[in-house]
């Protein structure tokens, strides 16, 4: 099976010979895999070098002249390096593109902290009228890739990540799956942490919700599940769609406890598995929380 990052070039480039309205700017980082389109597609495909805050302008810019620009890089240099000028060139700007990041919270730990981001999607919130997919398997990934590129002028954020599920959803742009019905409880696993949940949540009497996207945030599939104890699980920090819940329930009796990547940072390297394991981001770790949070 592919990565959603290799999904991620194989579909782009797609792209760039079918509409030549897609541009596709780069910050040196995952340009090789594109070389033989910008050789294509030289005014279309280009590459900034390690300078992420002109790539957001550069991405501004296109939009401005009717193009529908795709950026992509890490996360923690998508997101949070240059969030002047995402907030600017293209909010304010009032122009759309199309941000997709690679990495996350905790894919590559061996490149340390300056290559992790779990605060993305919480920052994000901060600005008005963005839409957030977070795909859990390559399939998804390119049909929120192409829905995204497709959606007009709006401004969308993909968050690719190196951990996926074993199998793909049949997922819809700004709606929630039920996978499991139950009466206990809800709990919604976002992107990736869809297999851990599954495993977590064996045999327990609860509803088991799935979310690719999750900005808007589908809360009328969170009410129709129909329970007051809701457990969100998120790959990215902790706690980032609990006002979202709460919003959805706010005329109900209700408990949310949210779950991801804690705020103190985890100084070790490592693997992936171990990052999810030292957070209870696990199945064992998630079962335990769970359980403590919905008692059987």
């Amino acid at each position: 099976m592919d990565t959603m990052r290799e999904r991620f070039t194989t579909v782009t480039t797609e792209l760039l010979e079918q509409d030549p309205r897609t541009a596709l700017v780069l910050a040196d980082i995952g340009a090789a895999p594109f070389e033989e389109a910008a050789r294509r597609h030289p005014d279309r495909v280009l590459n900034v070098g390690i300078r992420e805050q002109l790539m957001i302008g550069v991405t501004g810019g296109l939009a401005l002249a009717g193009m529908r620009p795709i950026a992509h890089t890490f996360a923690s240099f998508l997101i949070e390096r240059p969030f002047e000028q995402v907030k600017l060139d293209l909010g304010h700007q009032g122009v759309g593109a199309v941000l997709v990041s690679a990495l996350g919270s905790y894919d590559w730990p061996t490149g340390g902290r300056t290559h992790m981001a779990p605060g993305d999607v919480a920052l994000l919130d901060t600005l008005p009228d963005w839409t957030v997919h977070v795909p859990g398997h390559p399939d998804e990934a390119e049909t929120l890739l192409r829905h995204a590129v497709a959606d007009g002028d709006s401004l969308v954020y993909v968050r690719l990540s190196a951990h996926q599920n074993a199998e793909p959803q049949p997922v819809e742009p700004g709606r929630f799956l039920t996978l499991r019905q139950g009466g206990r409880g809800t709990v919604l696993a976002v992107g990736p942490m869809l297999d851990a949940v599954l495993a977590a949540t064996e045999g327990l009497d609860l509803t088991v919700l799935y979310a690719a996207s999750v900005r808007p945030f589908d809360g009328a599939a969170l009410r129709a599940a129909g329970h007051a104890d809701v457990v969100l699980v998120e790959p990215y920090l902790a706690g980032t769609s609990n006002n979202e819940a709460h919003q959805a329930l706010a005329d109900l009796p209700h408990r949310v406890l949210g779950l991801g990547v804690p705020r103190a940072e985890h100084r070790h390297y490592g693997t992936m598995e171990e990052h999810l394991r030292a957070y209870g981001l696990d199945a064992a770790g998630l079962r335990a929380r769970i359980t403590a949070f919905i008692p059987r």
